[in-house]
């Protein structure tokens, strides 16, 4: 009897140092799986069916690399990635610092607004988009003042279970229905010079702009300070939780394409009307019983992701001018100060853009792709300085897949510059 408590013990143990080993790449899923996946996949499968998957799973694939510097950096150092940054000399550190600072604001302030759309959808009156952008703004403060890293963590995990499963059971349902009712409707193609802008986009958060890599660094590193982490472990962390934003990416794309694509339906412009028109895509899939449980994935999806990057952003840009500062360590009163900097930044954005979510989703995903060739190249430098061995040495595969990522991701950038103001 005692044996088979004490091995039930040692089971239930193990289970538990298993999920306590998933942190920082659950959490760099959650932040990824916001307006990149709900909005750019589903817009994507709405408009062009099935056209885009490949160009999806490529985008994931050549970005990989860049993501997985973060784990490999700070597992063999200590270090976070902005640390290695400004080992590689005050100009590096610099140009990160600048362009973080841009994307923690702009990249906010949209994650804000989404979420403050689809908080209205559980408001039985009308209160206007600042002010529901506040609340959501309020509630993230106090849950990062209150719990930091562990309330991170917990809420991380919860929100990638339910999504997952519940857009998993969307889609197979979706094709169990044989997908939506088909009308005379041309199916356009995003293989033309008029559709890369929305390529682009869709490329901008896809999975997530690379500077979350940093971020992904930071929490590792403060993973690392609470609990035994492993190279291995720390991998596998963030290979699932990379490969999972990839899946649920393709699922988002299903569902656009099995419900509204060929349907003569068009996605609504307006914070409100998208999100209403997001929410029934579910609910006509699953089951008009889902809807408002399906309200409330959605919400603390985007939610999670607000949260986590405005967490993620503060830390890494306090660490930041920290190290300009020639500071060993940045103290949690900068971190809080940026925290609440950001806050007031992107609820100041809003004000002035909250009629328009899409067209502010769209903006900070353009930003993002603009910017990820830059923030590419220093983590593919800063790898290639760093001493690696054993699991975290970087293979002969993995490094021509990071050459053909850098070659694509700047050759695509030229493209859009020519596109956007020479053509």
């Amino acid at each position: 009897m005692e044996n088979a408590i004490a091995q039930q013990t040692s089971g239930t143990s193990r289970l538990s140092r298993f999920f306590s080993s998933f942190g920082p790449g659950i959490m760099m899923a959650a932040a990824a799986v916001g307006g990149s996946h709900l909005v750019a996949s589903t817009k994507a499968g709405a408009i062009y069916g099935w056209q885009l998957v490949l160009l999806i799973l490529l985008v994931n694939l050549f970005k990989y690399p860049f993501f997985r510097a973060g784990v490999q950096y700070t597992m063999a150092t200590g270090n976070s990635l902005v640390r290695g940054y400004a080992g590689m000399g005050k100009a590096y550190l610099w140009l990160f610092a600048v362009l973080c600072i841009f994307s923690a604001v702009i990249n906010t302030a949209a994650l804000v607004l989404f979420s403050a759309s689809l908080l209205s959808y559980f408001v039985p009156f009308e209160l206007s988009m600042i002010t529901l952008s506040v609340i959501v703004v309020v509630t993230c403060l106090v849950i990062l003042f209150a719990g930091h890293y562990k309330a991170l963590d917990v809420l991380a995990k919860a929100i990638m279970i339910v999504l997952t499963i519940t857009t998993l059971l969307a889609v197979v349902i979706a094709f169990g229905k044989g997908g939506a009712t088909p009308v005379v409707v041309e199916t356009a193609s995003p293989w033309t010079i008029g559709a890369i802008g929305f390529l682009v986009v869709t490329m901008g958060w896809m999975p997530a702009p690379i500077e979350i890599s940093s971020i992904t660094s930071v929490w590792l590193k403060s993973q690392c300070s609470q609990q035994k982490v492993t190279p291995r472990s720390a991998l596998f962390d963030f290979n699932v939780g990379y490969v999972g934003t990839a899946i649920l990416a393709v699922m988002f794309l299903a569902l656009g394409a099995l419900v509204l694509h060929g349907t003569g339906v068009t996605l609504a412009g307006s914070g409100i009307g998208f999100t209403h028109q997001l929410v029934g895509l579910y609910a006509s899939t699953i089951g008009e019983w889902s809807r408002y449980l399906i309200a409330v994935i959605a919400f603390f999806c985007i939610f999670g992701s607000t949260i986590t990057v405005l967490d993620g952003y503060s830390r890494v840009v306090a660490e930041s001018l920290a190290l300009l500062q020639k500071k060993s360590e940045y103290s949690e009163a900068s971190y809080s100060i940026w925290v609440l900097l950001t806050s007031v930044l992107a609820l100041a954005i809003i004000a002035f853009w909250a009629s328009a979510l899409l067209p502010m989703l769209d903006f900070a995903m353009i930003m993002a792709f603009m910017t990820t060739p830059f923030f590419a190249l220093l983590n593919h430098m800063l790898v290639g300085r760093t001493r690696l061995s054993g699991e975290l040495a970087v293979s002969s595969g993995l490094k021509w897949l990071s050459i053909a990522g850098l070659v694509y991701l700047f050759g695509f950038l030229l493209v859009f510059i020519w596109w956007k103001w020479l053509m």
